[in-house]
């Protein structure tokens, strides 16, 4: 299974104070061509109500994204092996592909085309 940018996916999320592994959303900041390799580099979501980071983007339009509660995307990176990855719910909407490409390139210095 292969995953393009700006996809909205669920993911098992190990915690470092468990055992168990809960299932949580990400965001897809790796193009299709990458993800080909057998791993994906994603972006934690978390709930808006966590305080806020550097590189916090909100996700405006959670009907698109598959998200049922006010998120936002953290800038905290992982690759993952595209077996553990669940499925996909949604992706990006325009306005919030934006908002997180400017981040991206604020604070990690990445850059590429829109899609």
């Amino acid at each position: 299974m292969t995953f393009d940018l700006w996809n909205v996916v669920v993911v098992p999320f190990p915690f470092t104070d468990r055992a168990s592994e809960n299932r949580r959303p990400a965001l897809v900041v790796s193009r299709r061509e990458f993800s080909r390799g057998g791993y994906t580099v994603l972006a934690m979501i978390t709930s808006a109500a966590h305080d806020g980071s550097p590189g916090d983007t909100p996700i405006e339009d959670l009907a698109a994204s598959g998200l049922k509660a006010e998120s936002l995307v953290r800038l905290k990176l992982f690759t993952l092996d595209n077996r553990l990855i669940l499925r996909r719910i949604g992706e990006l909407a325009k306005p919030d592909r934006r908002a997180m490409r400017a981040n991206l390139e604020t604070f990690l210095g990445w850059s590429g085309k829109e899609h």
